[in-house]
């Protein structure tokens, strides 16, 4: 029988990778790759002293795309403009905790929902023994199959007392929930 149950559990994860290898999902871009995408002037038309401070704050959400005029007034950069508007969509997606969730690359395991402190202290009893939770003050659950954000407010990475948890980015073998 326990030959058995390893037999099944290769060939889940074989299905897996094979899954895993086939979606494309776009890869979080970095400061550097935003500025890259940028008329590169310095002409503080933003409000900003640099076209890198810019990228700073389009990757930090402080600053909007449009808020660069010679990137929108001028035709010169309308392939670099089609571009950064590109990779700029996962990020404008992104909660006030730069939550992001790919459910493209979701298989619903529940790591993520189980390995969460605070789905654990709201249910102790379901949660920490990896159950799927049932109350509404968890953060994450796992929903036809895929995880979603069932109350962000109670994020560790949320309101005045934040900090950095990673518990649920840290356990996603498909790297679906990343923070930006």
């Amino acid at each position: 029988m326990k030959r058995f149950a390893q037999t099944i559990n290769i060939i889940d994860a074989t299905k897996l990778l094979s899954y895993l290898s086939q979606i494309e999902v776009p890869v979080m871009v970095s400061a550097m790759e935003i500025y890259m995408l940028l008329p590169k002037t310095n002409c503080k038309k933003c409000g900003l002293p640099t076209c890198m401070a810019f990228a700073v704050g389009l990757l930090g959400r402080e600053k909007k795309v449009d808020e660069c005029p010679p990137l929108i007034e001028e035709k010169k950069y309308e392939a670099k403009l089609k571009k950064l508007r590109e990779v700029m969509a996962p990020i404008e997606k992104a909660s006030e905790t730069g939550l992001i969730i790919h459910p493209e690359k979701c298989f619903g395991c529940g790591n993520c929902v189980v390995a969460c402190p605070v789905n654990v202290a709201a249910e102790p009893t379901r949660t920490a023994v990896g159950l799927g939770p049932e109350g509404e003050k968890v953060i994450l659950r796992v929903e036809d199959g895929v995880v979603v954000v069932n109350n962000l407010k109670e994020c560790k990475r949320f309101g005045p007392n934040k900090t950095l948890c990673n518990a649920c980015t840290a356990t996603c073998p498909s790297k679906a929930i990343e923070f930006v």
